[in-house]
Formats: C-alpha cells, sequence, structure tokens
C-alpha cells in the first residue's frame, strides 16, 4: 500500500522537523518546505493527500497558499491544517472560509496535531470515497439526492438540499453566509443572508432532532457538526 504524502510549510525548521518525525512514526511520507516558494514550485510536481500550513511566512503567508489550492480544480480537494500563533477568532474563521480544514494555534501537543492529522485524512478519504455521510441517524446521499432521519425520507426543496450538502461536505467548517449563497445559487444571483436564514429555519425544521447538527456561528454564518 502506498504512503500517504504530507506536506509541512513552515519556516521554523525545528518545528517542522519535530512534527515530520511524529508523522513519520505513523508511516506517512512527509516533506517539509521553508518557504511558500519551494512549496509552489514543487506542488506542481506532486501532489500531497493533506497540507500542514503555517500563517506568518517570510514570503507569502499561508492564507495565500491555501487560497491558491482552492482556485485550481486539480488540487482543491487537498485537505488544509493551519498551524499558527494567530489566535483571533477573525483569523480562525478566515482560514475557515479559506477552505482549511481544521486549525491549530500555537504551542500545541504533537500528539494532538497527530490525532487531528489522522481525523482529517480519515475523514477526508471517506468521503471521497462514498458520496455518502451518514451521522448516528442522520444520512445524506450526494448522488441520489436524498436525505434521511432515522429511515425516514425527508422532503427537502431543492435550494434546501445544496445548502445542506454544502454544511456537510465542509464538515466541521464555518460557512459563511456569502459562501453559501455563491455555491447554492451563484455569484451574482439577486439573493441576501435573510434567504439563507429563512432555508436554515426550513431545514431545522424538516430534520426534527437532527436540527441540532447546524450550527449557527453568531455574526458569519453556519456550520454542520455531530
Amino acid at each position: 500500500m502506498e504512503m500517504l504524502k504530507i506536506f509541512i510549510v513552515e519556516d521554523d525548521e525545528d518545528l517542522s522537523f519535530i512534527i515530520a518525525e511524529a508523522l513519520k512514526k505513523q508511516n506517512y511520507r512527509v516533506i517539509c518546505f521553508h518557504r511558500s516558494l519551494e512549496f509552489f514550485s514543487y506542488i506542481e510536481k506532486e501532489k500531497p493527500d493533506l497540507l500542514i500550513v503555517d500563517i506568518m511566512l517570510p514570503d507569502f503567508d499561508g492564507f495565500r497558499i491555501v487560497r491558491f489550492l482552492k482556485n485550481r480544480p486539480d488540487l482543491k480537494d487537498i485537505p488544509v491544517i493551519f498551524v499558527t500563533a494567530k489566535i483571533s477568532e477573525e483569523d480562525k474563521l478566515r482560514g475557515f472560509e479559506l477552505g482549511a480544514d481544521d486549525y491549530v494555534t500555537k504551542p500545541f501537543s504533537i500528539r494532538e496535531l497527530v490525532a487531528r492529522v489522522n481525523a482529517v485524512i480519515r475523514r477526508s478519504k471517506a468521503l471521497k470515497r462514498k458520496g455518502i455521510y451518514i451521522f448516528e441517524g442522520f444520512e445524506l446521499d450526494t448522488e441520489r439526492i436524498k436525505v434521511k432521519v432515522e429511515g425516514k425520507d425527508i422532503n427537502l426543496t431543492h435550494s434546501e438540499f445544496k445548502i445542506l450538502s454544502c454544511l456537510v461536505e465542509n464538515y466541521g467548517k464555518p460557512l459563511s453566509r456569502d459562501r453559501i449563497i455563491e455555491e447554492v445559487w451563484g455569484i451574482g444571483k439577486d439573493v441576501t443572508d435573510r434567504t439563507v436564514d429563512v432555508h436554515i429555519k426550513h431545514i431545522r425544521e424538516k430534520l426534527g432532532n437532527y436540527a441540532k447538527y447546524i450550527k449557527t456561528v453568531r455574526g458569519f454564518g453556519y456550520k454542520f457538526e455531530a
């Protein structure tokens, strides 16, 4: 079985070495970069299964790296974990809005980081493989366009299904109302934040006890988390 590859973009060479050694013990193949430009050059040759990236780098910051990945159809599905000293809620929300899968603030436990890496990779591989998302009695099938709660079909409108799918496929990531509008209705459509809120309200009503999985991120948007 081919080893999964993890790229680390971190200018602190000692820290990147420690992270790399811990991940190698988990049978990952690890490549470290200490400058963004090194990473930009190498990513054209080889694609990782996960990227760990610092935000504050000496050339281009980590936000720019992730924005670059998410704008490339061939790279946008690479899971990303930020490791950074930037601890503000605004920075965290920005990271998730760009498409990060997790956000770990320094200082952190290496064991915790390894656990988060394992969790993100497991989730990424499982979701890509099946297209069916199951959380206890909740089930969403993106291919058959179906939602079930405790075995019963839930009748969602087209827009409601797209909103719920968007949240589930970005499990645990806060999505802004603007991001939801763009994903569901497209750019330039005359859709307001209020429209999103009304649709979320209807989805929650239809999900019953499982409405608790759709969490409000105050002043920002929503996320799906079991």
